[in-house]
């Protein structure tokens, strides 16, 4: 149990949150002040600029297509290119922006301002290159270097966030020398403008409704494909983009946490537990965990003490949390799970969210050896998390809040509500 009191907050607390409330459309109104897009591009690519220049590299060439898009909003097939390099992106620290994009798809960021000039990529991985694969990464090096002595003010150290080694060979005999991209990229996503919050909480808002389709279809006899599919269909539907994982899980199957959806059969009774791990609209994640009971009849007391658990960690994790705390605070003064609950607990107290999950990482006190440590910001948005399932226990229960970290305090940008029986004690 946590050091200090148990939270008390009433089940039936709506956390009508203001900011949450006032989410903006998914469409222009002519009629109202809403989210510049250029100024979300603009905003984002002046961040990674002045990461670059802060670490003292000349530019970054970058291939995760999260990263690309966050860096110029340009997108094309996100999740094909996450396993297939064959899109990436020049910026320097100072001047024009090349994007590299596959076969006949320069028309795609036509008109995006952040976008100085399209090229065809050179694709060297194996599936495109084959055998050739060292062979084409000397002609990618060779067009990157000329880029970085074009545009890179005389420093040849260039930022990258993935590169195999025939990449980084290949830019060294062209005398550039390969640093961390990542870094850049991560610090420069973790602080959120105004309008990132903005386009957040309309994938939150998407994400919240289709909780609420899953929650009106739950009904004995389902399968958990069955379920899990409604949130993709109202993602998709609603202008959303796809899912990250597949962990919706019923009854005993919620205990270990991380089993992956199936078609198992849902029966009265039984808990069933899920993480969106939603990318909605605007390429915003929407990361929210809840635990449904599956009627007909009551939650039984062991269902309610967990939940009852679950609700207090996310509750007492989130009323701690604030700018100005190192990560190692947070694992300190975090909710204190009990001896039984400590094997099982969940791989992270805290972690930040934007176009996905992303820096901090802030761990379990138990896991303080294998986490780094840092400062909580103002403009950070952050997921509280709690998994509560004991070692051979019957069935687990997932809680999970997403929050904005201010000057003030916090702010819930997740306002789905809690389930009342299960945090009823006596019924």
């Amino acid at each position: 149990m946590p050091d200090g009191p148990v939270l008390t907050r009433p089940a039936s607390d709506p956390a009508a949150i203001y900011r949450s409330k006032k989410t903006a459309a998914t469409t222009l109104i002519d009629t109202e002040s809403q989210v510049d897009m250029c100024r979300v591009r603009g905003d984002r690519l002046a961040k990674v600029r002045a990461g670059l220049k802060a670490r003292d590299y000349g530019a970054c060439v970058l291939y995760d297509p999260i990263n690309v898009r966050y860096a110029t909003g340009a997108r094309n097939m996100t999740v094909w290119c996450l396993h297939n390099a064959v899109r990436y992106c020049f910026i320097p620290a100072e001047g024009p922006v090349t994007l590299f994009d596959f076969h006949n798809c320069e028309h795609l960021s036509a008109g995006l301002e952040t976008v100085s000039e399209v090229r065809n990529a050179t694709s060297w991985f194996y599936f495109g290159a084959g055998p050739r694969s060292e062979e084409k990464s000397k002609v990618w090096a060779a067009e990157i270097a000329d880029l970085v002595r074009a545009h890179g003010g005389g420093n040849t150290r260039l930022a990258m966030d993935h590169c195999d080694p025939f990449g980084v060979a290949a830019l060294a005999e062209n005398g550039v020398s390969v640093h961390d991209g990542q870094a850049v990229l991560e610090r420069a996503r973790s602080i959120k403008t105004e309008d990132e919050i903005a386009l957040m909480n309309v994938s939150v808002g998407v994400c919240e409704v289709a909780m609420a389709r899953v929650r009106e279809a739950l009904e004995p006899g389902m399968s958990e494909n069955e379920l899990w599919s409604i949130l993709h269909q109202v993602n998709i539907a609603m202008g959303g983009e796809w899912i990250e994982t597949r962990l919706f899980t019923s009854g005993g199957r919620t205990n270990p946490w991380f089993q992956e959806s199936s078609d198992r059969i849902i029966r009265p009774g039984e808990l069933v537990s899920f993480d969106t791990d939603m990318i909605g609209p605007y390429g915003y994640c929407a990361d929210i965990s809840r635990t449904y009971f599956c009627g007909p009849g009551r939650p039984s007391p062991d269902q309610r003490r967990l939940y009852r658990m679950a609700w207090d960690q996310i509750h007492f994790n989130i009323d701690i949390l604030k700018a100005g705390m190192t990560f190692r605070e947070l694992s300190e003064k975090c909710f204190k799970l009990p001896e039984k609950c400590q094997p099982l607990r969940y791989s992270v107290v805290y972690h930040g969210v934007g176009m996905a999950d992303e820096y901090p990482h802030c761990a379990y006190l138990e896991d303080i050896e294998h986490a780094y440590d840092g400062l909580i910001e103002p403009g950070m948005t952050m997921c509280v998390e709690s998994y509560i399932g004991e070692v051979g226990g019957a069935e687990g229960v997932k809680l999970e809040q997403q929050v904005l970290v201010t000057e003030k305090g916090v702010e819930l940008l997740s306002t789905y509500p809690f389930e009342d029986e299960l945090l009823v004690k006596e019924i």
